[in-house]
């Protein structure tokens, strides 16, 4: 029994032996064999080139080295010759206010700077009375160049002191900035350092006209004209020119007499005047003949409706020393103390609390003289003549005044105001946009006042 289990066991095992030969030996499938993708050669990636670069190289501190600018004078000196006495004296010793209020109020502010030196340097005024004697005012003006070495000259007033005093400004190059002076001639002369912000006598010819015009109705305007004309240059060159304007302007000269300076009898010219019609009369005296011809037109009753008396009325004193006989007579000023201009009112204030009243007509023109020479200085950046003088040519700024420029010839381009004597006070009447009174007209006869 035990025998048989075994041959069944080994019989099993054979068999089980035999089944894994078959199946170890059946043929495989023949498979085909994986395709291998192609491999693409790929360029080896490039490296970036690194570029050497230089290192940073640092910026060298060059130590700055100061300027060293040439010592600066004390001051910058400026010469004037001025009539405070004499005949034109009421006229210089306005201008000399009007200069020595700028001076002392540039000063205050530091001075005037100056490239040439680095720093800012106050002005200087030497200034000599020469007694209205223009002999006196030459000498003067030579002496104070030779003196303080000046880089410019500062006018004194009247233009045939100014006649005399640019001649030497002239002759040794050395800027001249003058006003109360209307005398168009002098312009003319070639001069290169003259220059003057003040009307002139084409001015005044022409806008006494435009004036009237514009401020009287066609009908009711005073068409007659009487023309008493001093006996100098330039009496000689405005009367000419009102002659020249008035008929194109639709007036007519029916009297033009002439007269020396400091003539005391005027009775012959106003009652030939009178004789001829004329309703309106135009002069140029000194403030002393001024004051005699409207004194004796009173006495004599022959009151035009219209009178401009140029420079005569511009004499604080036109007031008190004609009384109702000086009212209403009119100028051309050159500046008023009512205009709207920056600096006015401060100017005005100073003279009030020396004076006890507003600034007169020539201290505005004087302090603008001063206003602008400061201004050329510090365009110029230097204290030689010739440059200060390129420099004031080229103006173009707003003083006191108003704007200001200068022609080729020196003449300036301002404003030119009517003013008339109004209840003993002096009123702008036009342009009208800067009026500080309405213009009357016709003036009343004498024996109403």
């Amino acid at each position: 029994m035990k025998f048989r289990t075994l041959i069944i066991t080994a019989l099993l095992l054979m068999s089980i032996l035999l089944s894994s030969c078959k199946a170890a030996t059946e043929t495989p499938v023949v498979t085909e064999p994986p395709v291998e993708e192609e491999v693409v050669a790929t360029e080896p990636p490039v490296e970036e080139e690194v570029v050497a670069t230089e290192p940073p190289v640092e910026e060298e501190v060059v130590p700055t080295e100061e300027v060293v600018y040439p010592p600066a004078p004390e001051y910058i000196e400026i010469g004037a010759s001025i009539p405070l006495t004499g005949r034109f004296g009421s006229l210089g010793s306005q201008v000399k206010v009007g200069y020595d209020y700028a001076i002392a109020d540039i000063n205050a502010a530091g001075g005037v700077y100056v490239a040439e030196y680095g720093t800012s340097i106050p002005l200087r005024l030497t200034a000599y009375d020469d007694e209205s004697d223009p002999t006196k005012a030459v000498s003067n003006l030579e002496n104070v160049f030779s003196e303080q070495d000046v880089v410019a000259y500062l006018g004194g007033a009247a233009s045939g002191m100014h006649a005399a005093t640019t001649a030497i400004a002239e002759k040794n190059q050395v800027p001249y900035l003058g006003v109360s002076f209307a005398w168009w001639n002098i312009h003319q002369r070639g001069y290169e350092y003259l220059f003057s912000p003040f009307p002139k006598s084409p001015d005044q010819a022409r806008d006494i006209f435009l004036a009237l015009n514009e401020m009287i109705p066609a009908e009711q305007r005073p068409t007659n004209i009487a023309i008493f004309q001093e006996m100098t240059d330039w009496g000689n060159e405005l009367g000419g020119l009102f002659r020249a304007d008035a008929a194109p302007a639709g007036y007519t000269v029916v009297y033009y007499a002439e007269y020396a300076p400091g003539t005391t009898d005027f009775s012959t010219l106003i009652l030939e005047a009178q004789a001829a019609g004329a309703n309106m009369l135009l002069g140029m005296p000194t403030t002393p003949d001024g004051i005699a011809i409207v004194k004796q037109m009173a006495e004599l009753g022959w009151t035009p409706e219209f009178t401009m008396l140029v420079r005569a009325p511009d004499a604080a004193t036109w007031a008190e020393a004609t009384g109702t006989a000086g009212d209403l007579v009119t100028m051309f000023a050159g500046w008023h103390y009512g205009e709207n201009f920056p600096g006015v009112a401060e100017l005005n204030a100073k003279h009030q609390a020396e004076f006890g009243r507003p600034s007169d007509i020539l201290v505005g023109p004087a302090y603008a003289c001063v206003q602008i020479l400061a201004d050329a200085i510090e365009r110029a950046g230097t204290l030689d003549r010739e440059a200060i003088r390129d420099a004031i040519g080229d103006t173009d700024m707003m003083t006191v005044i108003g704007q200001v420029s200068f022609n080729a010839d020196g003449t300036g381009n301002v404003l030119n105001p009517l003013v008339q004597w109004q209840n003993g006070e002096m009123q702008l009447v036009w342009p009208l946009d800067q009026k500080t009174a309405d213009f009357v007209f016709p003036a009343p006869p004498y024996g109403d006042r």
